[in-house]
């Protein structure tokens, strides 16, 4: 796997660069770990041209998935060096799927689950309506939160690791920070080593929380990762072993992780009603996502979020709309989450067989938009659902 290798080489010194230079990271997971550390790329310029001949040789040698990936990490160096494409081609180029969006009438209905689900444990719909919620899934200090997300992880991993067909290790770190950024939790790591870091200006935590952390991050994206990375120590596999969020995987990652419990814990009815909230506000992120780069102005795309989801305040909604246009990582990649819970959140009422198919699928390797749809072909187009 020459060419693979001489990708990866690049991606590595890229990656060095920018992290030295107090930029963001561009591998999040790495699945192939060396011990050597390589010399960091001059500039973004010289990875640019180096990635540019790399692609042309995996198109000559017919290497559709290392196009692929080659692909998103021009698209987003172009956009780090200041390019601005429109938001259809740099969601296609990079996360692998359309940025179509979804129906108002879908969103309503959506929302209209969302709100029943909320009425079945008596919570009603209003500017209280999360407050009330997290009040009801039993608020936790933040100093417990670590060791009430290691117990989550220790009830609930039998069952993700039986749905999902992994018998990868993985060891666990869970750091605290405390940084301004819309994260309030986040997971990386290396070989079968895994790091979730916990934003304390943005997470509030509560023992549903846990069991969300728990499934989403830990044996969601962490056993994930260890599991490719398990793959990737006895076979030469065809793909690039350093994961990226400006990559075709995020939407697999994403969207499995935020539907986890609706496959193992469907009988838990707190978690599985902030997963049906959270699968509506992520329409709703996305529809705003689509209006503020499609030329809408600021007073629409407030009024629009207010009326969508009236507990949002002013400081959430401003993060909302500038992530999505002016960071160019997180314009591409916060389109991974309401495209991947979407198409998840509809498996998860497919019949038996699609559904093991694609989980022990996703835990075995980095799967594309495309690669998802191969395996469930009626299911929902992925960034813009069919559905009406």
């Amino acid at each position: 796997m020459e060419l693979r290798d001489e990708i990866e080489a690049v991606i590595r010194a890229w990656h060095l660069y920018e992290v030295r230079r107090g930029s963001t990271a561009v591998v999040d997971f790495d699945c192939y770990p060396s011990a050597e550390v390589p010399e960091p790329a001059s500039s973004r310029l010289e990875v640019y041209r180096e990635f540019l001949a790399l692609r042309d040789r995996a198109a000559a040698a017919g290497a559709t998935r290392l196009v692929a990936r080659v692909n998103a990490d021009i698209a987003y160096l172009r956009a780090l060096l200041g390019e601005r494409p429109p938001l259809a081609d740099y969601v296609r180029a990079t996360q692998g799927c359309s940025a179509t969006g979804w129906a108002d009438t879908y969103i309503t209905a959506c929302g209209d689950t969302a709100r029943a689900a909320l009425a079945d444990i008596g919570i009603g719909w209003g500017p209280h309506t999360d407050k009330e919620l997290r009040e009801v899934e039993g608020p936790i200090a933040v100093e417990d939160a670590p060791d009430a997300i290691r117990e989550a992880v220790t009830e609930h991993e039998t069952a993700v690791r039986r749905v999902t067909g992994t018998d990868a290790s993985f060891q666990l770190t869970i750091e605290s920070t405390n940084i301004d950024s819309y994260w309030s939790y986040w997971l990386d790591g290396a070989g079968d080593r895994v790091r979730l870091r916990l934003n304390l200006q943005q997470a509030t935590f509560t023992k549903v929380a846990a069991r969300q952390f728990a499934l989403h991050e830990v044996l969601g994206h962490g056993l994930q990762g260890a599991s490719w990375h398990a793959r990737c120590t006895f076979e030469d596999v065809p793909w690039v072993r350093l994961m990226s969020v400006h990559a075709n995987q995020q939407v697999l990652l994403e969207g499995l992780a935020q539907a986890m419990p609706l496959f193992v814990t469907p009988d838990d009815q707190l978690l599985t009603t902030r997963v049906r909230l959270d699968h509506y506000t992520q329409l709703v992120r996305g529809e705003l996502h689509l209006a503020w780069n499609s030329g809408a102005t600021i007073d629409e795309c407030a009024q629009q979020a207010r009326e969508r989801v009236p507990y949002w305040t002013d400081a959430q909604v401003s993060d909302f709309l500038t992530d999505r246009s002016v960071n160019p990582q997180l314009r591409t990649y916060l389109w991974a989450y309401p495209a991947g819970f979407d198409w998840f959140a509809n498996l998860a009422v497919a019949d038996h067989d699609t559904i093991q198919t694609v989980l022990r699928a996703s835990y075995s390797e980095p799967l594309s938009p495309d690669d998802l749809a191969n395996f469930w072909p009626s299911g929902p187009a992925i960034g813009g659902s069919n559905h009406q």
